[in-house]
């Protein structure tokens, strides 16, 4: 029992010893008592492109002078120290050379930047408790301007170190972060991981990653030590912020800083005192412990416009003949700008004095706005009774589907809306199709649990069994669709095989935007039961759906092969149309191609007999753009029935950046029922099929209401003797794509906002004509957009004020158009896509103002021109369009 007794009173005393001696370890800076220790200190801030400007960079340099004398140390713990500093003798200019006429700092002074009362509170000293080389508490004066006491923390930052190895969680100017040290003799190597910093401001961003903007980090300080003191401090923080779909377009934050020990004299005795709180009353009653914890800063834009004022100047770029130009996205950019600034009664002005042709597009930008007061605004200016405002209600629930950060807010709006009096029937659709794309970005942030959200997702779930109302179960159907909710599966699964097609459609399709992962073996089941027909007859759309289902859900070996033999035992023309969706996997190395080519290494399915089919459908995939930064791919599936008619054309474009994928535009065109136009006979299975053309559109993942052309015969009839040619709009509008907000805390104590906004004008149109005199039927989706995106980083101290805008900007447009005649058979069928030449605009901008008033703004530009194309498709096609333009002369 004794030799226990010793052994346990031995090992008490060596981990009291290793504890003790692990404080030492720890310890940060020890100043002596009675000394005065003096350095210079310098911080410097650098706003630029991300490779650099011929010009240098916007920014500034503060230098100054600092003291630092010991107060009161604990009798008890050398290392626990309370500390003053002294800032004097402050400087600032310009960061990098320029002509005096170029400099907004020319002919100032630091006075006269500062003026006397920011410039009296700098330089009142300041005390900060330090705690084995950390912070404990930082005590300065609650009426001082927050700029000033961030200028403060970051002199504070410089001082907090440990002279061991290791990582630590610590609190300083930067927020709550993660820190790694690494101590050698005599130097010390603070390396920051700036992702895990936790600050009170959080930002927003797209949920997209194609359309977001991506942020690099870094802070490195070292410190030089002699006999465990702060000879140097030398720090260096980059942030670099690039745009992910056009990496060119990024700007850059360099922050350094620099302590420097230049001399030493004899200083201030030590303060008497039981403890830190009563040393700090006995200095000044007026001290208090601040927290070292960054504040928020309260910037005013002193002389800017109000939101009235910034629509009266940019509401002539707003007009609907302008919408293809840049002009009006980028009007549309500063205008969203503005109204997030802006209070509920500003922004109702505005609503309420726009001219007729502008109003959409305002109601575009105050609900792409996303803040409370735009909301609020919205809701009280539309009438969701009134059946005749369908125009200014859809581009409201657009804008809401597109929003980059939607909140329970939003969808509580819009589900008050679906519950209460909608005037139109197409209004009731699309508030349930949007919020169902609502449910997926809210579910995507992890918001999914909500109140709302449970609620919303409830609703869309129980909806398609809820109704025998075809109109309703389509839109149900939809807004799962767009939700992509995996509780959804087993719902889209059964109406997969639903006897209406359209309900077979919307549901095959939504089933082919799950991830892969998500395809179960009975989905798989069902689906390939409707491919083949297993339990029903299904129509030729219907079948081609379920086809694109199996071979994007990687499919198994039996199930390709199945897929090839039922080559040659399809209707005429979807024997062609699968045929050419075989080759066009094998051609374009989809994920697929590797199945496919083993199943046909078998001579019963890859024979003469089933790959010389003949037919007009085609399927056509190839690249748009191949880019480091972006790759974008459009495909062209296009079914026609026996009798040579359209029965569906599907064109998609897909944009794939940083691993992930985009699907920025579907634009599907069907028809079914128009046989006894040219007295055919229907396919099996369509015979008794309502004559029906329409287009569904999906823009940026989000699957919007589909738009009829006409429906029954009597329609048909009616619209075809008053077909002008004239495209049928479906989505006209200004669309805010990227948007990334954030506040970047430096270790200096400045702060960097960085604003990237993406703006879209789109304009898509399509028609379908048909002559029965020129046997000739002609189909076109005309897309037309302008797009600009620009970043902004600023640093505004509230007297001094710097930036830099990085931006681009493009016009562009895309056709599509097929031509059938039907006047001999086989019919002639010729594909067109083309892309006209377009300009893309690169800006580069920097500015500086100063709290007199006194700016100075240089802008850079460069532009080139992007010749256009026509995209190629398959040989067949241009042998085709060959004889239809020769026979049309």
């Amino acid at each position: 029992m004794f030799s226990l007794a010793v052994f346990l009173l031995c090992a008490a005393t060596s981990v009291a010893a290793s504890a003790k001696g692990a404080a030492a370890a720890a310890a940060g800076p020890r100043l002596n008592n009675n000394q005065l220790y003096k350095f210079s200190y310098t911080t410097e801030l650098l706003l630029d492109k991300a490779r650099g400007s011929k010009e240098g960079s916007a920014g500034y340099r503060i230098s100054s002078d600092v003291n630092i004398n010991l107060v009161r140390r604990d009798p008890s713990n050398k290392d626990d120290q309370l500390i003053q500093l002294a800032i004097s003798n402050v400087q600032i200019e310009p960061v990098s050379q320029r002509s005096d006429r170029n400099s907004v700092l020319h002919g100032s002074t630091t006075e006269s930047i500062l003026g006397k009362t920011k410039l009296a509170a700098l330089t009142k000293p300041f005390l900060v408790h330090l705690k084995n080389g950390k912070t404990k508490a930082f005590y300065s004066y609650w009426a001082e301007p927050a700029t000033i006491k961030n200028l403060k923390r970051g002199i504070t930052s410089l001082l907090q170190f440990q002279t061991h190895t290791g990582k630590v969680v610590e609190n300083d100017v930067s927020g709550r972060c993660t820190v790694q040290y690494q101590a050698t003799e005599g130097q010390v190597t603070r390396t920051k991981i700036l992702e895990t910093c936790k600050t009170s401001e959080i930002g927003f961003t797209t949920h997209s990653k194609v359309l977001g903007v991506s942020r690099k980090s870094s802070s490195v300080t070292v410190f030089k030590l002699e006999d465990g003191f702060i000879q140097s401090a030398v720090a260096e923080e980059t942030h670099s912020l690039a745009v992910d779909a056009r990496r060119s377009t990024a700007a850059k934050i360099v922050s350094r800083q620099t302590l420097l020990l230049v001399g030493k004299e004899a200083g201030p005795l030590e303060v008497a005192g039981k403890d830190v709180a009563g040393v700090v009353k006995s200095i000044d009653g007026k001290l208090a412990a601040v927290g070292i914890v960054p504040e928020k800063l309260k910037t005013q834009c002193k002389g800017c416009p109000s939101l009235f004022e910034h629509w009266q100047a940019v509401k002539k770029q707003l007009e609907p003949a302008s919408l293809s130009k840049a002009t009006a996205p980028r009007s549309f950019l500063g205008l969203v700008q503005s109204i997030r600034k802006a209070s509920k009664d500003e922004i109702l002005k505005v609503l309420k004095n726009a001219s007729k042709t502008t109003l959409p597009q305002v109601v575009d930008a105050v609900t792409s706005s996303q803040t409370p007061a735009s909301l609020d605004a919205m809701l009280e200016f539309l009438n969701f009774t009134d059946g005749k405002g369908l125009v200014l209600q859809e581009r409201f629930l657009y804008a809401c589907g597109f929003a980059s950060h939607p909140n329970e807010r939003m969808l509580q709006a819009l589900l008050n809306i679906a519950k209460g009096k909608i005037g139109s029937t197409d209004i009731k659709e699309s508030v349930v199709i949007i919020m169902g794309a609502l449910v997926r970005k809210m579910c995507l942030k992890g918001s999914c649990d909500l109140p709302t959200v449970v609620q919303v997702k409830k609703m869309i779930l129980e909806g398609p069994e809820s109704t025998q109302v075809e109109s309703e179960v389509q839109m149900y159907l939809l807004a799962l669709k767009n939700s992509l909710l995996p509780e959804a599966i087993p719902i889209l699964t059964k109406f997969a095989e639903s006897e209406v097609g359209s309900y077979s459609i919307i549901a095959l399709t939504a089933l082919e935007r799950y991830d892969v992962s998500l395809i179960n073996p009975k989905v798989k089941q069902t689906v390939n039961r409707v491919y083949h027909q297993n339990r029903r007859i299904y129509e030729k759309n219907v079948r081609a759906a379920a086809a694109d289902v199996i071979l994007s859900s990687n499919p198994s070996y039996i199930e390709v092969k199945n897929l090839l033999l039922s080559i040659g035992n399809l209707p005429h023309e979807m024997n062609k149309y699968m045929l050419s969706k075989i080759q066009d996997i094998l051609r374009f190395q989809m994920p697929a191609s590797k199945i496919v080519r083993k199943a046909l290494e078998d001579m019963i399915s890859h024979n003469y007999d089933r790959f010389a089919k003949v037919g007009s459908s085609s399927a056509f995939s190839g690249f748009m753009a191949k880019s480091p930064d972006v790759t974008s791919t459009y495909s062209l599936d296009i079914l026609y029935s026996g009798s040579g008619i359209l029965r569906r054309s599907n064109m998609n474009i897909y944009g794939s950046s940083q691993g992930s994928m985009l699907h920025g535009l579907q634009v599907a065109i069907e028809a079914q029922g128009l046989e006894s136009l040219i007295a055919a006979t229907a396919d099996e299975g369509e015979e008794d099929l309502e004559s029906f053309a329409g287009m569904s559109a999906l823009l940026f993942d989000v699957q919007l209401r589909p738009v009829t052309f006409f429906k029954g015969y009597s329609d048909l009839m009616a619209k075809m003797f008053s077909m002008t040619g004239e495209p049928m709009n479906v989505v006209k509008g200004l669309i805010l794509l990227t948007d990334h907000s954030e506040v970047i805390q430096l270790q200096s104590g400045l702060k960097a906002s960085a604003e990237f906004q993406g703006g879209l004008a789109i304009d898509i149109s399509g028609g379908m004509e048909i002559s029965l005199w020129y046997r000739e039927s002609k189909t076109s989706v005309n897309n037309r957009g302008a797009l600009v995106v620009t970043g902004n980083v600023t640093v505004d101290m509230d007297f001094l004020r710097t930036g830099v805008e990085v931006s681009f900007e493009t016009e562009a447009s895309l056709d599509f158009i097929t031509t059938v005649q039907f006047s001999e058979y086989p019919f002639l069928v010729c594909m067109q896509m083309d892309k006209a030449g377009f300009p893309v605009s690169d800006y580069f901008a920097r500015y500086d103002s100063v709290s007199s008033g006194k700016s100075i703004t240089s802008r850079k530009g460069k532009k080139q021109h992007v010749p256009g194309s026509e995209f190629p498709l398959h040989q067949e096609n241009s042998n085709m369009c060959k004889r239809v333009f020769e026979s049309s002369w």
